[in-house]
């Protein structure tokens, strides 16, 4: 855990595979966070993460451990094996996480990341990626904590309006 970001009043969490009872909880955390509703989304990785390949892919909850709460959700992180894009050996690759704004700086997000990296071990991967804005601070802030720098890669993309 990130000794920097973590408090002394960590919750006791519980992380676990996604269930589909879990899908309106992480809709709304996302929806609160993002601003933007996107149910269907979220439906569509859960048929594609949490039910196939799940040696190879990972939708994994935060959830209070013990007796119930307010917030059924405390965050979750979705990632999955990518092989020989442009020639990249075989990595990990998060792209969607999030922690309930009210529970930050709890260690949360930490324990989420560790449990995903474990996840990505099992499966023989020794190198996690992700992508994030350049202006998302709280994020670059977060994966850089937790010891991820600039990789080999460039993304690049291009506006088809153009």
């Amino acid at each position: 855990m990130n000794k920097q970001t973590a408090t002394p009043q960590s919750h006791k969490i519980n992380i676990r595979r996604a269930r589909e009872s879990d899908l309106d909880h992480v809709a709304v955390l996302d929806q609160r966070v993002t601003k933007i509703a996107k149910p269907g989304y979220w439906n569509d990785i859960f048929e594609r993460y949490a039910k196939r390949r799940v040696g190879e892919r990972f939708f994994l909850v935060a959830e209070p451990a013990g007796k119930p709460s307010e917030l059924a959700l405390l965050g979750y992180i979705v990632g999955e094996v990518r092989t020989w894009e442009f020639g990249s050996e075989p990595c990990g690759w998060v792209f969607a996480f999030s922690v309930e704004p009210r529970t930050r700086l709890q260690g949360i997000g930490e324990k989420l990341f560790a449990a995903i990296s474990e996840e990505f071990k099992h499966a023989g991967i020794t190198t996690m990626r992700t992508m994030v804005p350049r202006k998302n601070q709280l994020h670059m802030a977060f994966f850089r904590s937790e010891g991820m720098v600039a990789g080999p890669y460039i993304q690049l993309e291009k506006d088809l309006d153009d």
